[in-house]
Formats: structure tokens, sequence, C-alpha cells
């Protein structure tokens, strides 16, 4: 006893304090040397953020176009393409401006009250007014206030929301309470050691602000941007050439510069993909499923690897009893029976909890009756119950199997075999006892927190799909290995202790294991990391505070519907059911979504070649511009923003992970664009031929483009005949009015030179045949490859 007064004394005065805890002038003064208890924030400003949305790739090409538009003198035109400018910035800001709360969230866990010792006197004080030397209690039910170091008292703690670890600890003497971690059992006197962000939970929270996932699709707009620009660069390049050798003024090629600059600007590519991922999050929520991060409605369509959190997510988060095993000459009933009577509700034990819930699903009622229970107690390891029975009284103890393999007679042999065998497979287990002078062993109860009952099917699903799934825990190996078999995950586990001690060989490892034991917090989000670094669109569930940073690096970080409110606030989807089955309709979903992305950007791609190389090509034949930089505008909004409904079209999912392949997609663009250019140059010789003028070959064209932009959405959207699926209704109905305005305007005269009637009507007959005889070969063409 006197070493350990002295292990106490030498603590305090190693944190400057006393058992009479701090005075309020030397706390006021630590508080302004410390800070408060609290996770310091990092936020962006609305403000910065909405700047932010002028840098970008599409933003930086309209910009280039409203520069060149107001050298031009082109007024009017560059007013328009501001408006774009801006009109594309607010929809973006508006639909992804979703503040992400996490550390909002930490601070206001730590927004609790604490019972501290300040001038001799014990004194209820909000947490975050906390300082390491300060004094302080906890019970049973408390959220621990801060780092602690116990210096009186034993307690039972709850620690897997920031370790992950399934059961629940004893701490005592000297041994660390972890802020954040809740008390189970027991009462114990502490002094802090730690606050704020030095806490444990406040290192996890600033791996939180670290993480960060890559946004894949600016990479995908930049990538397409790219080629847009690579392509313009060669065609004015071609057309300056073909001007000086021809002796055209250069001065005189610059409006067509201006005309494929503006054509070649995604301007509604953006909006699109944000539409496209909003309509699938509103989908998702209809399935249950909350998206927090609109890009995870469409990463989620790549994700090949799933890192799935064990406890609580796979596994229900509390202790079950396995199959009992009785000694000989007792029932599995007897076993239960009196484990039950060595148990109490109250104490909120999760071994007592158990057992009882236990016996209730057996239906099982004691059969005798309880005089005296002694709840459990952590030097004594077990559980004592004095019980009426017709042969008098007699005593029933539960514990640890050493403890009652000692207090009782047994086979001792047996007993061993059976105690190995289960804890090899992961079991937690605990022996009962019964007698009166002298106990025998009546039998040993095995403990584990069971899989989810959809674990397993969620799984296989999952798998079925494409995609790889790891499990992730912090038990030990035993454990985690049985629990992985069981759902179907695999059994190549590795120990993370081992894999984080080899640098050569750490990312093989992490590429190769199914299932990964012993893991602390950082180690998740190491695992994450490096399955990035590989190349893996890598998901994450969880559902505590450990998990945090892990949810917010992966690019589809899951929060499971019992989360705590960090790890729902880190995540980019939240589930709202319990299990995990909702993850299956989110995979489907996202590739939905990617499919019509993937639509409208071929379709982009499409015609931006076909109005590029078509106007430059018909440049050198007829040495005049087809077209006008204000019809080009003009078709932004009659082609770019009505094919928007796209984002709504009924689509199929694909069996496998999506992945964007942009050179790829540039290349299937260019065949279509190229046939498309073929049905462009026939209309443009037979407006020739019918003898309009430039301006009138201008409307022409300018039909011809949105006509067959139309179509060229339906020859694309399907990989078979265009007709083999229904389009969605306000896809069908925005093309018809598209069509029906155009047609409206070019006759009339709106903004753009007048055509007779019956011209614009033969356009979209040619258009419409043109697509059907491309539907063939785009069939046969696909057939091939």
């Amino acid at each position: 006893m006197g070493n350990d007064n002295d292990e106490v004394i030498k603590l305090l005065n190693n944190l400057n304090s006393s058992l009479d805890g701090l005075s309020t002038v030397e706390a006021e003064s630590r508080l302004k040397e410390y800070g408060f208890n609290e996770v310091k924030e990092k936020r962006r400003s609305p403000i910065e953020s909405f700047i932010l949305k002028f840098w970008a790739p599409v933003p930086w090409m309209l910009e280039v176009t409203a520069l060149l538009t107001f050298i031009l003198k082109r007024y009017l035109d560059m007013d328009i393409i501001l408006f774009l400018l801006v009109f594309n910035s607010i929809i973006s800001f508006i639909q992804e401006h979703r503040a992400e709360n996490a550390v909002e969230l930490l601070k206001s866990r730590l927004n609790i009250m604490a019972k501290v010792k300040r001038d001799g006197k014990w004194n209820l004080t909000p947490a975050r007014y906390l300082v390491p030397g300060d004094l302080v209690t906890v019970k049973i039910g408390d959220i621990v206030p801060a780092d602690l170091k116990i210096i009186e008292g034993q307690v039972l703690v709850d620690q897997s929301v920031l370790t992950g670890e399934s059961q629940p600890v004893e701490r005592k003497f000297l041994e660390a309470l972890y802020s954040g971690s809740i008390i189970r059992r027991g009462e114990a006197k502490g002094i802090v050691i730690a606050t704020g962000d030095k806490t444990y939970f406040g290192k996890t929270t600033q791996l939180v602000q670290e993480a960060k996932s890559k946004s894949h699709i600016q990479d995908i707009i930049m990538k397409i941007v790219r080629y847009l620009v690579a392509i313009d660069v060669v065609l004015v390049v071609a057309l300056t050439v073909f001007a000086i050798i021809n002796g055209i003024n250069v001065s005189e090629t610059l409006p067509f510069s201006l005309v494929v600059l503006i054509a070649s600007v995604p301007v509604a590519l953006p909006a699109t993909f944000t539409i496209a991922m909003a309509l699938g999050a509103e989908e998702l929520s209809r399935k249950g499923i909350l998206v927090t991060r609109l890009s995870a409605s469409e990463d989620i369509a790549s994700m090949d690897v799933l890192n799935l959190d064990k406890t609580g997510t796979l596994t229900e988060n509390r202790l079950r009893v396995g199959d009992p095993i009785p000694c000989k000459g007792y029932t599995k009933e007897d076993v239960v029976s009196l484990s039950t009577l060595a148990s109490d509700e109250a104490s909120q034990d999760p071994i007592d909890l158990a057992v009882i819930e236990c016996s209730k699903a057996m239906g099982i009622v004691p059969k005798f009756k309880r005089i005296h229970f002694e709840p459990f107690d952590p030097t004594k390891k077990r559980t004592e119950a004095l019980i009426s029975t017709p042969d008098g009284e007699m005593l029933v103890i539960k514990g640890a199997p050493q403890v009652i393999r000692e207090l009782a007679n047994v086979d001792k042999d047996w007993f061993d075999q059976q105690v190995k065998s289960l804890s090899a497979k992961g079991f937690r287990v605990i022996a009962v006892a019964m007698g009166k002078d002298k106990l025998n062993v009546v039998g040993i109860l095995p403990l584990y927190d069971r899989p989810r009952q959809d674990s397993s099917t969620f799984i296989h699903e999952i798998k079925e799909l494409g995609v790889k799934p790891k499990m992730v825990t912090g038990d030990n190996t035993s454990i985690a290995v049985e629990i992985a078999k069981e759902v179907g995950i695999g059994d190549k586990v590795c120990n993370m202790r081992e894999i984080m001690m080899n640098d050569q060989e750490r990312e093989k490892s992490i590429e190769e294991c199914q299932v990964f034991a012993e893991v602390f917090p950082e180690d998740k989000y190491t695992i994450v990391r490096s399955l990035q670094s590989n190349g893996h669109i890598v998901g994450m569930t969880g559902d505590g505070v450990n998990d945090a940073p892990a949810l917010k690096q992966a690019e589809v970080g899951i929060a499971v519907s019992n989360s705590t409110d960090v790890a729902k606030a880190s995540a980019s989807m939240v589930l709202t059911h319990e299990g995990l089955t909702d993850i299956v309709e989110a995979i489907k979903t996202g590739r939905k979504i990617y499919q019509r992305m993937l639509t409208y950007t071929m379709n982009k791609i499409t015609k931006t070649l076909q109005i590029v190389i078509f106007l430059t090509i018909s440049f050198f034949l007829t040495r005049f511009f087809v077209t006008t930089p204000f019809d080009v505008i003009l078709l932004l909004f009659f082609n770019d923003f009505v094919t928007m409904s796209i984002a709504t079209d009924n689509v199929r999912y694909s069996m496998s992970p999506e992945r964007w392949d942009v050179g790829r997609i540039v290349k299937s663009s260019l065949v279509i664009a190229s046939l498309v250019i073929v049905e462009s140059f026939f209309i443009l010789w037979l407006s020739l031929v019918m003898g309009f003028s430039h301006n009138e070959i201008h409307t022409v064209t300018f039909d011809m483009l949105v006509f067959s932009g139309q179509f060229t959405i339906y020859l694309i959207r399907e990989r078979g005949r265009l007709w083999s699926s229904l389009p969605s209704k306000p896809l069908i109905v925005s093309s018809i009015a598209d069509i029906i305005v155009v047609t409206l305007i070019s006759f009339l005269g709106i903004l753009v030179t007048p055509i007779p009637l019956w011209f614009a009507l033969i356009v979209l007959t040619i258009t419409l045949l043109f697509t059907l005889l491309f539907d063939e070969i785009k069939v046969k063409f696909l057939r091939l490859s």
C-alpha cells in the first residue's frame, strides 16, 4: 500500500497537482497554456469555397473564351459566356457545399460535465475546462472527459468506439482511461494527463482533419478538357497554316478560333455530373442511404475494395452465449440456469446480460431461489450467488475459467482442452460451479460477438459485383479469422503489428490480406491510403470514433446505422437501416449513375469532335465559316443544357466495377463523330446545291448540329439497338421539345436567319435516317470488338 501511495504522489508531483486538486487560479493559468479541452477545427469559409469554383478546368476554358470575345469586341457573346461561368459555379456551389461537421461533432462530444476537485472541493464543471493535473471521478454510465490515470478504484470500460476492441476491458490503479470511452461498471478517481487534441481521442481527430479523399470527378473532367484542348490546338494550327499558304489574312481566322474554343468547352459537364450525382443521392435516400459527399454516389461505381469494420458492422457488437458445454452429470439447461442465478441485470455487466438473454431465449426459469448476490469483483474475477435448494443453501460462482478451475472439482485435462479449443476459435470463455462444502464445475459457457444474420449474404453479393471484401478489426487473430470464415470473407489473415514493422512488404501485404487483426485507428487510415496508392477505389465501413479518419480518407466512407455522430460526419454515406445489405443497392445505383454520366460525356465529346472537325474541313473546302460564334453559344443552350436530362435516364448496372478510361472514351467518340461528320457534309452539300446564302447555311448547320446532337444521345445510351430500352420521360420530353423549338425559331427567324420550314424538316428527317444507319454500324462494330 505504501508503494501505491508513493506512485500516486510521484504522479501528482509530475503534474504539479495534489490530492486536493488544483486551485482555481492554477486551473485558469493552465487553461491559457493548454487551451480548452476540445478539438481545434479547420474550416474553409463559404466565400473562399465559392471563389474556388472558378478555379477548375471548365471555368478556365470559359474564362479564356470570355477574354477572347472581349478582345474581338463580341460583347454579347462575352456576356453570355460570363453568365454560363457564374451559373455553373452557383449550381456547383449549391449542390456540393455540404459542410463537413466531423470536427464540430467531436467538440460537441466533449461538451459533457465532469466531476472535478478544485480548491479541495468536488464540483461539476464543463469538460472543456479540464486541464492536465485536474482530479476527477468517473462512475458507471459516464463518458470519460479527458485522458486519465487511475489513482483509486477500478472500472470496466467500453472503449470500442476508440480502439475497435469488441469487449469492455478492466482498468485499475495507474492504468489509463481514454477520453470518449464509457464506464460500464465500477467507479474510479483519476488525474487528467492529457486534454483536447493531445488525448488519444484528439489524436484520432487530427487524422480526421488530415484525411481527404481524392476527387476523381475533377480528374476525369481535367482529362476530357486536356483531350479537347489538344484537338483544338491541332485544328487551329492547321487552319493558320492553311490561311498562310492560301494568302488568307490570319486575323480573319481569329473568329474561327473563337468558334472552336466555344464549341470545345464542356460547359454543362460539371453541372450534369453534379445533377446526376444529386439525383442518385436522392434515389439512395429513398433506399435508406444518406449521401453526405455528393461524389461518393458515383465513386461507389468504381469501388473495387471494401474494408469492413468487424465490431458493430459485420457483428452485432454485443456478447452472445454460444452452445453451453456441461460437465458429466449436468445438462446444458443446468449450466444456463445456474449461470443466470449468478448474474444480475442491474449490474449492466455485458456477460451477465448475455447469460440472462440466453436464459430467456431458451425459456429457462431457474428452479432455485437466490438469497444473496455478489457482483463481479475484478480482484476475484467472478460473481457469486447464494441459493436455496432442497438440499440446503449452496454457492454458485461464475467467472474466469482459470479461477473456477482452482476453486472447484473438475476433470482438469478435459476442462483445459475445452477452454483451449474454444479460445482458439475466438470465443471468450466463462465457467460455472456450484456446491455446499466443496464446489463442482457445472459447465462452460462460450461467449462471442456473433456475425449479423445478413453479413454472409452481403459478402456473397458484393463478391458477385466484383468488389473484394477485407475485414478490419482491433480484435486478436483468432477471433478475426473465425468471424471472417463464418461470413465468407476468407482466411488470409494478417497481424497489423507485423505488417507495420515491415516497410518494404507493407503495401504488398495490405494488397493480399483478406483479414487485418489487432488494428489501431491510425492503421485503418494506413490501410486505406495504401490501397489507394495501388490504384484501388476504396470503400470503408465503420461505426466508431476510431473509424473516422479512414471513413473520411476513403472514396466511399460508409457509416453504419448504429454509428457515433463522429463516424457519420466523417463518412460520405450513412446507412439508416440495420445491416449492410443497403450497400449492395448503393453499388448498383452508383453504377447506374456512371452509365448516365458516360452517355453524357461520350455525347459531348462526339459533338465537340463533330463540330470542330467539320467546321475546320468545311472552311478548307468552302473558304467561309459555316456557322458563327453566336450560333455555337446558342447551341450550348439547345444541346448541352437540354441533354442534362440524361442524368434521369433509365439504365442498367454492370456486374463489375466501372472505371473512367478517358482515352478509350475519346477514341470511341471519335468513331461515332466520324460517322456524324459524313452526315454533316451531306447536309452542307445539300444546302449549297439548294443555293442557300451563307447566313441561311449558318441556320441549316445550327439545325443539323442540334438535331444530330439529340439523336446521338439515343445512339450512344444503348450498347444494343437504340430501341432496346426505353429512355426516361424527362429525356424524351426534353429532346422532343428541343427539336420543336429549334425548328420553329429557324422557320420564324428568331435569333437566326430564317429558312423554309420544309427544309428544316428535311434536315430533321435526314439526321434521323443517318442515325438509324449509324445504329446498324454501331451494333456490328461492337459485336466485332
